[in-house]
């Protein structure tokens, strides 16, 4: 069972106060013309002491942007840059967000809590700096379901619907408006330390070495390392088991930019998402990823090359050696992951690299010989057991690698239901539907409230060191 956060009491931290002066720009949030409560995450809120909030109080913090006491004077616009589809641009920034305060959750791990359509900043180029109400829907489905499927994500902790029609090319215009709010561990990107390379700000660079070192405990590596050299070992190992937790879920994030991705090790800013229908590694989820660079398959090697751009804005404090040696860690330590959490999520305790590998394989072939979807595969062959209508080489092939395989205890009531929760696109728009068209949020409540049984039965998964984080 996943534990749920106890309810702690409420401790502001604004430690980014150190770096403000370079890192953003003080902005204001939107006035917007109406705030209205479409959904208040109450289970992260326990996490931050926040949950005692009453209705009126949270609009006033999460949809007029009130500050929280003890916290930022102000919101910060963060600066950075980033390569977009391998295309360097100097020219970024959070342009419809901010970062809105910080605090510490019940373990004392400093959280952050930033926006999405809160308004133009310095960084919004041409841009009207809002979200759709239906993408905040849709951000709010990914992080849940992932978070469900043990992915290190952000996750939805606000949407407000603030009044607007705004026109979009990629939905019906008008459209509803909303302003959205997310809780991380953080919101350091690797296009945070791309722009101070630009600027050749070592110092700076240093300090915010120090300050994600800080902030993101990870291992500690070895005794003569470099604030550098540890902070991106950390990153890589991050980063490595977020991609393997990708592939894991069957889950495309589609634009894995480096000024989307954080040294945190968390998934977060979801925009054309797809989870799969079919085990493809060529499927996209972005209608302009015209070349197939962040294509389900490529994510493993995107995700890497993005660390590979961290290690080059580092060498403005550290020697090459050093950072090869830790980039070079990355695909045993994927490899690792992807077999920790394939057994995992099919609910078997591993047996060690051969035979995991061996079984991932056999899975492999019955996702593309069959064309059974991933989620009905995991939850079919659960715990090894095989289901009725799993017949043909393939699946005696899977059968035989599982035999001595040893169940997770699994009495959740979930597993003995009539088939997995799953999230492709379809269903999507099908939630989308009714309150699109009659302002009825039913079905979505219904839905969040299954991906978290299903969450339930699958519990937490293990870390590289066989704890749970």
């Amino acid at each position: 069972m996943i534990p749920r956060p106890q309810d702690v009491a409420y401790r502001p931290s604004p430690r980014i106060r150190a770096l403000a002066d370079w890192l953003g720009d003080p902005v204001e949030a939107a006035d917007f013309p109406d705030t209205i409560l479409r959904l208040r995450n109450d289970r992260a809120a326990q996490a931050v002491g926040l949950a005692g909030l009453t209705d009126t109080e949270w609009l006033n913090h999460f949809g007029r942007f009130t500050p929280l006491e003890g916290n930022l004077p102000q919101p910060l616009a963060l600066r950075y840059h980033g390569h977009q589809f391998r295309v360097y641009n100097p020219d970024l920034g959070d342009g419809r967000g901010f970062l809105f305060a910080q605090m510490l959750d019940g373990e004392g791990r400093l959280m952050d809590l930033g926006t999405k359509g809160s308004g133009q900043t310095p960084w919004s180029r041409r841009g009207d700096g809002r979200l759709t109400l239906k993408g905040a829907m849709r951000e709010a489905l990914a992080t849940e379901m992932l978070e469900a499927l043990g992915v290190n994500t952000s996750r939805t902790f606000s949407i407000v619907e603030t009044g607007e029609s705004l026109w979009r090319g990629d939905e019906p215009s008008p459209t509803r408006s909303a302003v959205l709010v997310r809780l991380s561990h953080g919101h350091i990107r690797i296009g945070t330390f791309q722009r101070l390379l630009a600027l050749e700000a070592a110092e700076e660079m240093a300090q915010l070495v120090q300050y994600c070192l800080a902030n993101f405990p990870g291992s500690a590596g070895p005794d003569d390392a470099s604030p550098a050299t540890r902070l991106l070992n950390q990153v890589v190992e991050r980063m490595a088991d977020m991609a393997a937790s990708y592939m894991v879920a069957g889950f495309v994030h589609g634009v894995l930019n480096t000024d989307n991705m954080n040294v945190s090790g968390e998934s977060f800013d979801y925009g054309p998402w797809r989870f799969l229908p079919r085990w493809d590694a060529g499927f996209t989820a972005a209608y302009f990823d015209e070349s197939g660079l962040y294509s389900f398959g490529r994510q493993p090697q995107a995700i890497h090359w993005n660390c590979g751009q961290l290690a080059v804005a580092l060498r403005l404090l550290e020697e090459a050696p050093p950072l090869i040696a830790a980039l070079d860690r990355y695909p045993t330590l994927y490899q690792q992951a992807m077999a920790r959490r394939w057994c995992w999520r099919l609910g078997v305790t591993p047996r060690g690299a051969e035979e995991d590998t061996a079984m991932i394989a056999a899975c492999e072939r019955v996702l593309t010989e069959t064309g059974v979807a991933p989620d009905a595969l995991f939850f079919g062959w659960r715990g090894g057991r095989r289901p009725a209508e799993a017949a043909g080489d393939a699946a005696d092939a899977l059968a035989a690698a599982l035999a001595p395989y040893a169940a997770l205890p699994s009495n959740h009531a979930y597993w003995s239901g009539p088939g997995p929760q799953s999230l492709l696109i379809e269903e999507v728009e099908s939630l989308w539907a009714p309150i699109a068209e009659h302002d009825d949020w039913a079905p979505f409540k219904a839905k969040l409230a299954a991906i978290r049984a299903m969450g339930e039965a699958h519990g937490v998964p293990p870390t590289a060191e066989g704890h749970a984080p």
